[in-house]
């Protein structure tokens, strides 16, 4: 590997306990239901650990629509939202790549321990509050998220860090 070739990671399937050190999965069934709306559905409560750190940042519900990207992927920046946790939820998606990486101390984001995971159709991911991770990419077909973050359009709703091309890691995705 030359100086500037990236380091190669392979994207492992999402699960609950993979993903807790970053955040939750959201999913139906995760946990026990109860029956809701007379009957015909099961609702499943407290999914996801939201949070909101600023008094002044409201709910921000959005669709973002992604398109697909190529593979191998590879991660030239990541971002994190120091004061609010941020659900994607899929509306229409096959899979989708998340990036993501613990922070170090001085603040920025760890890459040497970059994990990536795919995710499927029904799977969401809510990102902990603070937790870097990489945009969201969509894989093999267009897909939209809707999205939930506290926001109050300043600069602290998200903090984005680009990498120098030694610093990038490639993310394999095995079918």
């Amino acid at each position: 590997m030359s100086e500037h070739e990236p380091r190669v990671i392979v994207a492992r399937k999402l699960s609950p306990e993979g993903f807790a050190p970053f955040g939750d999965v959201v999913s139906a069934g995760l946990a026990p239901g109860a029956s809701a709306n007379q009957g015909t559905a099961v609702r499943f409560d407290w999914s996801a650990r939201l949070e909101n750190g600023r008094e002044s940042a409201k709910p921000n519900l959005a669709v973002f629509r992604s398109v697909p990207q190529g593979l191998p992927f590879t991660v030239k920046l990541l971002e994190h939202h120091p004061h609010s946790s941020q659900a994607f939820l899929p509306m229409r998606c096959e899979r989708y790549l998340v990036c993501v990486a613990p922070g170090l101390p001085e603040g920025g984001p760890d890459v040497e321990k970059l994990e990536a995971f795919v995710c499927g159709p029904g799977e969401g991911v809510n990102y902990h509050r603070g937790v870097w991770h990489h945009p969201i990419i969509a894989l093999d077909s267009p897909a939209e998220f809707a999205m939930l973050a506290w926001e109050d359009g300043s600069a602290g709703d998200c903090v984005v860090r680009q990498f120098a091309e030694a610093s990038r890691v490639r993310v394999q995705v095995d079918d």
